[in-house]
């Protein structure tokens, strides 16, 4: 048999490590929100590789930039000073955050979080506790995600993620997300710093209250710890504005001391960051604690990476896809009745990226369910899938959708009448 003839499944059984739960479907092609498979069957895609693809698939000025910029220069050393990495982290700091600070470019979320948790540490080396010692513990939340490196499993508040590799890396502490009570009485002479998504994406999309973030807030301040958040899923115009946190109605003013994102600020081209505030903590800028040898990445900010990522995040203000989002999030509030569907018994989350939330006790009604022996979420995508919608688990009882930023009305009106005819008892 020539390698044309063998079974992409079997390719994958056999030569890939099987890390992944993978669903059966092979992609050959992408255009704008649309999927299409070896079979040629064509798929509304909102899975947007899972909060990536903030432009679709195949969008002609990232094309046209990865062409450009692949034929002058790919990559180069970061001893070096490619103009493109300065002119994306200057729109990061200037149009992106809007507050002074700097930016440190890697290639992964899993990459940047690990950069905010050794600027915590080399920052609680600088100001110690009140008894000389160095303050090295970080607050974290139950049902949030920050990686799968050690560092970011350790921070990470899902036992699914954490089991089987300790022993983790010595220094986290999580406490109920959205709890402030829990939040006060966690902090101590040891606390360097709270970190934290501000809407919650493998957790189930869970959507920080306005008072938690408050609360978050006035302890960093009165406590010189750093307030730290999480921007991969829900960042660069994700949640309508360009930062998720500001989403939340009250939240606009608030200003974090470090900000960690990748997955929709490249477009579907690897790339992740970290945004360090300038403020000036004692006798120096916390933007400058990170000095020669003390952090790095070979091919973080690559002129390639950075070229491409300055075009998607100039695409996304440019063309103000935020206000898209908006308007498509009211819409599909005011499309949907939960009532109408019987597997569904709530929706969550704000912008584009939103959480389904499954009915379980309705759906164990099925005994294609009950036979299955898969998880009510995965059941679901698996259905809304044969009809032509892709969708993405977030935990055990939540589907999203995170399709990309410029999806147009007639395809998520598409996506909806799929949603409610999938689920619907006279279809099941």
């Amino acid at each position: 048999m020539n390698n044309s003839e063998e079974k992409t499944a079997d390719i994958y059984n056999k030569y890939i490590v099987p890390n992944y739960g993978r669903f059966p479907l092979v992609p050959v092609k992408g255009e704008g929100s649309l999927l299409f498979d070896e079979h040629g069957n064509r798929y509304l895609d909102f899975t947007g590789g899972i909060a990536v693809n903030s432009l679709g698939h195949s969008n002609k000025t990232m094309v046209e930039v990865l062409t450009k910029q692949s034929s002058t220069l790919i990559h180069c050393s970061n001893l070096y000073q490619p103009r493109i990495q300065g002119d994306l982290a200057k729109v990061i700091v200037e149009e992106v955050v809007g507050s002074p600070g700097k930016c440190f470019f890697c290639n992964s979320g899993a990459e940047a979080n690990e950069g905010i948790i050794k600027l915590s540490r080399r920052y609680g080396e600088m100001s110690p506790a009140p008894s000389g010692q160095p303050r090295r513990e970080i607050i974290c939340f139950k049902g949030s995600f920050h990686g799968r490196t050690t560092g970011g499993m350790a921070a990470t508040g899902q036992e699914k993620i954490r089991s089987g590799f300790g022993p983790l890396m010595e220094g986290f502490k999580h406490v109920d997300f959205n709890d402030v009570s829990a939040l006060q009485d966690a902090i101590t002479e040891d606390t360097v710093a709270i970190l934290l998504e501000a809407i919650q994406g493998e957790g189930g999309i869970n959507v920080a209250s306005i008072e938690f973030l408050l609360e978050c807030q006035k302890i960093c301040k009165e406590h010189n710890v750093l307030l730290l958040f999480d921007e991969v899923q829900c960042g660069v115009g994700r949640c309508g504005t360009l930062n998720g946190w500001q989403s939340i109605e009250g939240a606009e003013g608030i200003i974090p001391d470090a900000i960690s994102w990748a997955k929709g600020m490249g477009g579907g081209f690897p790339i992740g960051a970290v945004w360090i505030s300038s403020k000036k903590v004692r006798d120096f800028n916390l933007s400058d604690i990170l000095a020669p040898g003390s952090h790095g990445s070979t091919f973080g900010g690559s002129p390639l990476a950075s070229a491409v990522s300055y075009t998607v995040i100039r695409k996304i203000i440019d063309d103000n896809l935020c206000e898209n989002v908006r308007n498509l999030n009211e819409f599909i509030m005011d499309s949907i009745e939960i009532d109408e569907i019987p597997l569904l018994s709530d929706i969550r989350g704000v912008g584009l990226m939103l959480g389904f939330v499954i009915d379980v006790e309705e759906l164990e009604k099925l005994e294609s369910f009950r036979i299955s022996g898969q998880s009510p979420s995965i059941y679901i995508v698996n259905l809304l899938s044969k009809n032509g919608l892709l969708t993405v688990p977030a935990g055990a009882d939540v589907i999203r959708w995170l399709p990309p930023l410029n999806v147009d009305k007639n395809e998520v009106k598409e996506a909806i009448k799929i949603m409610k005819v999938t689920l619907s008892d006279k279809i099941i």
